[in-house]
């Protein structure tokens, strides 16, 4: 295998790695997203793990955050609870920080 060579595979190695990283960050922070709505909207214990659960799902219907925005929107306007998209997006922010170093730190 040439110099080359070697240097591709590394690359590709290092971007399938931020990829899958990215990836479990999303993920997470969407989990801890649904834990804080839940919070808002009166959601405890086991239900609020479940709403978590459907926070994160919902992240799989089309590419971006706007699945996710519109989700948590709707429930917090099915039960009258004020949050708006701004601050929606910025607890998303927010999250995926917390959510990333939690990846890169391995827990």
């Amino acid at each position: 295998m040439s110099e080359f060579d070697k240097r591709q595979e590394g690359f590709e190695k290092k971007y399938a790695l931020d990829e899958e990283q990215k990836f479990k960050a999303e993920a997470r922070r969407n989990r801890l997203l649904g834990l804080w709505a839940a919070e808002k909207l009166g959601i405890t214990g086991d239900a609020a793990t479940a709403y978590a659960k459907e926070v994160v799902a919902s992240d799989f219907e089309e590419a971006g955050d706007a699945d996710v925005l519109r989700k948590l929107t709707a429930d917090f306007a099915a039960k009258n609870v004020a949050v708006t998209e701004q601050a929606i997006r910025a607890k998303m922010s927010e999250l995926l920080a917390v959510a990333a170093a939690e990846v890169k730190a391995g827990k």
